[in-house]
């Protein structure tokens, strides 16, 4: 896919197809030089979070970029321990602040539960939170709303006592873990679809399978890795702090055949078998 390609919100606004994710990254030197690193040769999209602690370097690489703010799209996300409303307006104004932005492009709640209570039910909590992300969407400050890590049930809830739609749904998607109940859900309901971790935080790339696939198009898994993504109908969101790394993973203008999408997908990453490194399956 071409750098200048987008993907459509169902409210309309248009978003960079590949954007580059900043989970891990830690705060000052090693932020900023990777991001300012992608959007010098050619990302447009970046994405952060108030919980990975980088959005003040982040916020810096963008503003010290020299592109126009209107050509960039920024996502962050409310932690996902906040469960309130006053606390999600609070928190929004605190990520405003630390991006040094007038405005955003995209604003998530992180996760359905606090990240140390996986799987709890805090559904009337969520709704609560989404009023707020309504009235952060309506007041103009930041362009879509949407959320991450959310299953069909925590979804659900939110479509069914909303004003605003959700525009997206960032989930964790991969080669072996594409989530299929979720992203088909959530492309019924014209809810974009972003795959965080496209390459399994790395875990992926070691595989002989795969190495023979991304061999016959003259490409890295890694590129193999985000391609698929791309073909699928999800954004992906790459991140590394490596400069050629970065430079690959958005020249990705290449087409998996039809064969290799199938096997692709036929691929489960049961007992890891996707990440045992030089592993065939």
């Amino acid at each position: 896919m071409e750098k200048n390609e987008y993907f459509t919100l169902s409210n309309g606004v248009q978003v960079p197809a590949i954007g580059f994710g900043t989970w891990q990254i830690p705060n000052g030197t090693a932020a900023y030089d990777s991001v300012a690193f992608a959007l010098k040769n050619g990302y447009k999209h970046i994405d952060t979070a108030n919980a990975y602690g980088n959005e003040a370097s982040v916020g810096k690489a963008v503003r010290d970029s020299g592109i126009a703010r209107n050509e960039l799209f920024i996502t962050s996300k409310l932690p996902a321990e906040l469960k309130t409303y006053d606390m999600t307006l609070k928190r929004f104004d605190e990520t405003m602040k630390n991006l040094g932005t007038d405005y955003l492009d995209l604003y998530l709640i992180h996760a359905p539960w606090p990240w140390n209570e996986m799987g709890a039910d805090y559904t009337k909590e969520n709704i609560q939170v989404w009023k707020a992300m309504e009235e952060i969407y309506k007041s103009g400050r930041c362009r879509a709303i949407g959320v991450s890590n959310f299953n069909v049930s925590d979804l659900t809830a939110i479509l069914e006592s909303c004003t605003v739609k959700p525009m997206a749904n960032q989930i964790r998607f991969f080669i072996g873990n594409t989530q299929e109940e979720i992203t088909r859900f959530s492309k019924q309901h014209d809810i974009l679809v972003e795959g965080y971790s496209p390459l399994a935080t790395g875990k992926i790339i070691g595989n002989e399978t795969l190495e023979a696939i991304a061999n016959k198009y003259n490409r890295t898994v890694a590129q193999l890795s985000i391609r698929y993504v791309l073909q699928c109908g999800v954004l992906p969101l790459p991140k590394s702090t490596t400069p050629d790394r970065i430079l690959q993973n958005i020249e990705v203008d290449f087409e998996i055949g039809k064969e290799d999408m199938n096997f692709l997908n036929s691929l489960k990453n049961t007992d890891n078998v996707l990440f045992s490194s030089k592993k065939k399956v």
